[in-house]
């Protein structure tokens, strides 16, 4: 009779119970009375009222197996040092119990036997326990330790921020130490509250010092308005001016004076600028307009540009990025040196210029990271891994197979056929590389 539910005791004292079919050790009588014979005689177990005799004993054979693997179980969980001692030892009075008065088919006296060697192993295992107990105590008093490290470097630091005038960054980094305050493991309720209070105090300190500052703004800020409105109202006077030379320097003198003032509030310097900008511009784009009409010149180089354009776009597309890095170079030595052109031209032609500066940059870039011997390692440890788990899922499917374990089987061999695609797209990948 086929038991392919029957667990894997291998290597724990209940093995020596399942060698065999531990049917042999049941039989079904006439009337359907299922029996486990034992050295004292059969006894009856039970019966199973409308099931064949083969069904009926796998039931009480099956009752048997789970018994079995309780004690192989506990054999392993003391081994693995899961088990308090003490807990052992009362899981093997249950289990003496449970076998005693087991209505199963199986090795019973074998399985009583490996039972009763438990207790020995749980001796031999209790030192390990003890050991294992202490090391864990030792770490939970090294991560309290660390956990008080941190905790008192966040503190520490906050209290460095006190006398901070970068309001901003200040503000902003006691936010991240909050969060990091809150992630931070907690201590013993005195030594928390005890840091908390010094990680609270710094903050409302430098807070209440923020404040402060910002309430002491508003008449700097007023003040720097006045003066900014002077500068404006000048600026605004010259932009119909003619003298370009002369009034250019002024708007330097300007700008300069605009700096020194310091700055306002945002709004208010915002719109002072947008005044100082537009008579700023005003002149100058007047000034130009002057330039333009003065310099044939700019015509002419208009129209070298224009000509020069044409080959730097046809160096598209690019197949050799070296080859056109060098004639890229070479045209810009001969771009730089056309004089002056109108600047609103100049900035479409620089947008076809960067486009085609841009691909041989791209190009470039590529050919490095084709070429970097760390990133082919790894693409390369990729496929070796990938073939490695398919390999690995090949042969789980094929043991499940023989096993009988059809779905098992069936899921291994797809998580193959998943890996087999991953590994067609790596391989790909890996051929993009330099030598």
């Amino acid at each position: 009779m086929e038991n392919s539910s029957t667990p894997n005791l291998s290597n724990t004292g209940a093995a020596s119970a399942l060698i065999g079919d531990p049917a042999k050790f049941g039989r079904v009588g006439e009337d359907g009375t299922v029996y486990v014979i034992t050295p004292t005689g059969d006894r009856a177990v039970g019966s199973y009222p409308g099931k064949s005799p083969d069904e009926a004993l796998a039931y009480f054979v099956k009752k048997f197996e789970m018994a079995a693997s309780e004690v192989a179980l506990l054999a392993a969980r003391i081994r693995s040092g899961a088990m308090v001692p003490s807990d052992a030892h009362e899981a093997v009075n249950r289990l003496r119990t449970q076998i005693s008065d087991l209505n199963g088919v199986g090795d019973l006296a074998n399985l009583s036997a490996s039972l009763e060697k438990i207790p020995a192993l749980i001796t031999e295992h209790e030192g390990a326990y003890q050991a294992r107990k202490a090391a864990q105590s030792a770490e939970k008093e090294a991560r309290k330790t660390e956990a008080a490290a941190i905790k008192e470097k966040i503190v520490a630091e906050a209290e460095s921020l006190i006398d901070s005038v970068a309001w901003k960054v200040t503000t902003a980094r006691l936010k991240v130490l909050l969060e990091e305050w809150k992630k931070a493991p907690r201590l013993d309720k005195k030594i928390d509250a005890a840091l908390w209070k010094r990680f609270s105090s710094s903050r409302n300190k430098f807070d209440k010092r923020r404040r402060t500052h910002f309430a002491s703004l508003d008449s700097e800020h007023k003040k720097v308005a006045s003066t900014k409105e002077v500068i404006v109202k000048e600026a605004e006077a010259l932009a119909n001016s003619k003298d370009w030379l002369g009034t250019a320097n002024k708007y330097k003198s300007l700008m300069d004076q605009w700096k020194a003032s310091g700055r306002g509030k945002k709004t208010t310097d915002t719109a002072l600028w947008t005044r100082f900008k537009a008579a700023q511009d005003t002149f100058f784009s007047a000034k130009n307009a002057d330039m333009a009409k003065r310099k044939g010149s700019m015509v002419e180089n208009l129209a070298k540009r224009e000509a020069m354009i044409v080959e730097f776009e046809a160096l598209l597309p690019i197949t050799d990025f070296k080859s056109a890095k060098k004639k890229f170079y070479d045209l810009m030595g001969k771009w730089q040196k056309i004089g002056m052109t109108d600047r609103k031209k100049r900035s479409a032609f620089d947008a076809r210029i960067k486009k085609v500066e841009d691909e041989i940059s791209d190009l470039e870039r590529n050919h490095q990271r084709k070429s970097d011997p760390s990133a082919k390692a790894q693409a390369n440890k990729v496929v070796q891994g990938l073939a490695e788990a398919i390999e690995n899922y090949e042969k789980q499917a094929a043991k499940a197979e023989a096993a009988g374990q059809t779905a098992k089987a069936m899921v291994a061999r797809e998580a193959a056929a998943a890996r087999r695609a991953w590994l067609e797209q790596a391989e790909k990948g890996l051929t993009e590389f330099t030598s």
